[in-house]
């Protein structure tokens, strides 16, 4: 329980089913560090499972999450990469990390309160399929769960839209019935990464480096490449008498190279670390088809998937996708569920060349 309405609806909810409820709110980052006046996300949490008639706990995860989100975070943008924090803090800590607390709770599942719904196929595997809410649904970030975590899994609140979890809310008399839905990262809540990486790893934070241009032209200086990526145009300072996008970082020159908005349309990408979901695996050389979605806003694009040695996986779109970004995540769906996803190394073979 995260303290929002989302995670609240959800306890309301599975009580009124009938589940014997716990409350439990992971404690991941320390708010003072970001917001000294900021209340602690429990306290709202505590507030709610009070008025619901529930127990509630704290577990104190940030050892973990420093080590498995925040550390992570910090060095693919050391890398030049451009990372996906929730989807690693999804697999191992909201759940990895929660079930294994849950377990010594007596609990036999775990519950949130995420846009989404788990489904079982034809072929008996476990998939998370898309929310009745398409504005709000969340499976993208959730690419990465395993069998075993989907399987003592409930998402009570994806077969809803927003305004009926708050009405559910309303009903129950929560006291989080209205408040405001999180935007930002929750541990960069202003939304600074760039300043946020340079107090995680100082001296280690290259820059400032140079701007280049597709034609090779030295464009001027900028204030390091963790302050940038792939499709940015805003707050690039470079004056063109035109739009200007970033189309590529290099860490190793500290060059951030720039281009014209043509120049960040690709047609296929490799990405590794995938999670077969739907299916238990696919063999080197097989094919699939898919919907791939590159970003959490992106709604799709038609694509073949193939599987190569090593166990990478190489997507080609129907249609060029723009902006493909290293380190985030591609997922990619058959109907509406998810069939597997994986992080971005960057476009297919023949467009690396």
């Amino acid at each position: 329980m995260s303290g929002g309405v989302d995670s609240s609806a959800a306890a309301y909810l599975l009580k009124e089913e009938g589940y014997d409820v716990i409350g439990v709110t992971m404690r991941l980052w320390d708010p003072s560090a970001s917001d000294p006046a900021g209340p602690a996300p429990w306290e709202d949490a505590a507030a709610v499972c009070r008025v619901l008639g529930i127990p509630h706990h704290v577990l104190d995860f940030r050892e973990a999450f420093h080590r498995e989100v925040v550390s992570y975070f910090t060095e693919e943008y050391l890398r030049g990469r451009t990372p996906n924090p929730c989807v690693v803090c999804n697999r191992k800590i909201k759940w990895e990390a929660l079930l294994e607390a849950a377990r010594s709770l007596g609990a036999g599942r775990v519950a949130t309160g995420h846009y989404a719904r788990i489904l079982r196929l034809p072929n008996g595997r476990l998939s998370v399929c898309s929310a009745a809410s398409a504005a709000k649904d969340q499976t993208y970030a959730l690419f990465g769960l395993t069998q075993d975590q989907l399987a003592k899994t409930l998402m009570p609140v994806g077969d809803y839209e927003k305004g009926q979890v708050r009405e559910f809310a309303r009903m129950a008399g929560l006291p989080v019935a209205e408040k405001a839905d999180s935007q930002d990262i929750c541990f960069i809540p202003d939304g600074d990464y760039g300043a946020f990486i340079d107090r995680q790893a100082p001296g280690r934070v290259p820059g400032p480096g140079r701007f280049v241009y597709r034609d090779g032209r030295d464009l001027g200086s900028h204030r390091g490449i963790t302050h940038y990526t792939i499709g940015q145009r805003r707050g690039l300072g470079i004056a063109m008498g035109h739009h200007v996008f970033v189309t590529g970082i290099e860490p190793e020159g500290d060059i951030v190279r720039i281009g014209e908005s043509e120049d960040l349309f690709t047609d296929s990408l490799v990405c590794r670390s995938v999670n077969m979901m739907a299916v238990p695996d696919l063999p080197a050389g097989g094919s699939l088809r898919a919907l791939g979605r590159i970003r959490y806003a992106h709604r799709g694009e038609a694509c073949t998937l193939t599987m190569l040695e090593g166990g990478e996986l190489l997507a080609r779109f129907d249609r060029p996708v723009r902006a493909i970004t290293p380190g985030q995540a591609a997922v990619f769906y058959q109907d509406d569920h998810i069939l597997c996803g994986g992080f971005i190394e960057g476009p297919g073979p023949e467009e690396q060349n």
